[in-house]
């Protein structure tokens, strides 16, 4: 079946266009209102119940693609889930979640289908192929996450590169010199996922400036894996006694192994958390930790969407907005003074 976007593709204009030419909404020049036309009618295009009534007038519909992946800390992708069909009520706005296992095809389909009025994407990647087809569509769309090249949209996101910063800035000012990062598995860097990117950059870049000699390891999150990363760090680094965490499943087994090893938290090692608020209180000794607030991400971008969407309406192009929340540190139990000797098996 035909979509909008294959009529515009094969009319040679945008998106936006077709939708002009189908609704009269704006007055468009005849040569172009016959090729669409054309195209409508040699594509055997049929808008469907929700492109008709878009044509009229707004669906009020918001589609929300969340990430359907194994690599994911899947409590804070519901967390900014929910979050964001609340803020969308407000605002009179139902929600279509939509999995993002179906890439730039499953974009396409919604804003060519007119279900909903605008998208937000969760889970960004750095290049993200979605991001081209949100353009290509002229839809109007809010990132939560931060792409290499954010033009035409507006974005929102976790300062992850200032949050790698904090903690590479904390375990300078306790005067640990040799640090290792615990990230996520090497799937997630693969794909370059903009919230381990940022992060670890942003560490990478402190670390040198703090003169901190550091590794990272990646880590699946499971005890065999953390055990994997942990004797690495230990083998390549045996003076280690600062780590810094960005994988929630690998926090647990961490603490263990150290304890394990014989290394007290904190006295023979620090530990610091990127992670959510919910967890810091569920290990012994309390984490130090980095977080931010989820629900905000998807209350701005709600925010910006509505922003979007009540602009073009007005036949006005939309400001394009990129806030970035700050990271907050709040130092607990697993963080302290280097050892002025670490004498360690």
């Amino acid at each position: 079946m035909a979509t909008i976007a294959d009529v515009a593709r094969h009319a040679g204009v945008s998106a936006s266009t077709v939708s002009y030419v189908l609704s009269g909404k704006r007055s468009v020049s005849a040569e172009t209102r016959r090729r669409v036309e054309h195209s409508v009618t040699v594509l055997g295009y049929h808008p469907n119940a929700g492109a008709r009534a878009l044509a009229g007038r707004r669906s009020h519909i918001i589609a929300l693609v969340v990430p359907l992946r194994t690599d994911v800390y899947v409590p804070i992708m519901m967390e900014i889930a929910v979050s964001v069909t609340m803020s969308a009520r407000q605002h009179g706005y139902d929600v279509l979640l939509v999995t993002n296992d179906e890439g730039p095809d499953g974009v396409r389909r919604i804003v060519g289908s007119g279900l909903a009025d605008g998208v937000i994407l969760m889970d960004v990647e750095l290049a993200d192929e979605r991001v081209p087809a949100l353009r290509e569509l002229g839809a109007q769309a809010a990132l939560i996450g931060l792409p290499d090249d954010p033009r035409g949209l507006s974005c929102v996101d976790h300062d992850f590169a200032s949050a790698g910063a904090l903690c590479a800035d904390h375990l300078a000012e306790l005067g640990h010199r040799e640090v290792a990062f615990i990230g996520y598995g090497s799937g997630v860097y693969h794909r370059h996922a903009g919230y381990a990117e940022r992060t670890l950059s942003g560490f990478r870049e402190r670390a040198e400036q703090r003169g901190l000699r550091f590794v990272h390891r990646s880590c699946e999150g499971t005890y065999e894996s953390t055990a994997g990363a942990l004797s690495r760090v230990l083998a390549d680094r045996p003076g280690t006694t600062g780590f810094v965490v960005q994988n929630e499943g690998a926090i647990g087994p961490l603490l263990s192994l150290l304890r394990s090893s014989g290394r007290t938290v904190p006295e023979d090692a620090s530990v610091i958390a990127l992670c959510p608020e919910q967890l810091v209180e569920q290990y012994a000794p309390r984490l130090t930790a980095v977080t931010g607030p989820a629900k905000e991400l998807g209350r701005v971008a709600v925010d910006q969407l509505m922003s979007r969407l009540a602009t073009a309406t007005r036949d006005s192009r939309p400001e394009d907005e990129l806030v970035l929340l700050d990271p907050v540190l709040t130092v607990r139990e697993s963080t302290g003074p280097a050892p002025r000797l670490a004498a360690h098996p």
